[in-house]
């Protein structure tokens, strides 16, 4: 059981309907950064290739240029990389994230923790 409430604030980018950024598409372009591959950098955060390919797909197609470069198979193998584009996007995404995490201590999100229960009450049936 918690001893207090909390406000997490979860940081979603838009383009239309389909979420450009958030932080589970921030953690995949950091893994994709230090794995060097798609597949690598969803075995790394435990979900499959077809589900990172997808996510990056919607990245790239969400921004002015694509976030993450591929690379063909090889002899050498294939890759990955964050491109300067999403490098710069991923470090504007995660700056304006600590800054919103820093504003949870504000005076409206300590009153809405004041307001909120610790646990929800027992279902009634």
């Amino acid at each position: 059981m918690a001893d207090a409430a909390h406000i997490k604030i979860k940081l979603q980018l838009y383009c239309g309907d389909a979420i450009a950024m958030g932080p589970g598409k921030a953690d995949l372009l950091d893994a994709i950064a230090r794995e060097g591959s798609i597949s690598a950098a969803g075995r790394a955060m435990g979900m499959s290739y077809r589900r990172a390919w997808q996510l990056v797909d919607v990245m790239n197609r969400c921004w002015h240029g694509p976030l993450v470069e591929t690379f063909p198979g090889s002899a050498h193998g294939g890759g990955a990389k964050v491109s300067d584009l999403g490098q710069r996007v991923l470090a504007h995404y995660r700056a304006l994230q600590a800054r919103l995490a820093g504003d949870a201590t504000c005076a409206d999100a300590q009153a809405l923790a004041g307001l909120l229960r610790v646990e929800p009450l027992e279902r009634q049936e």
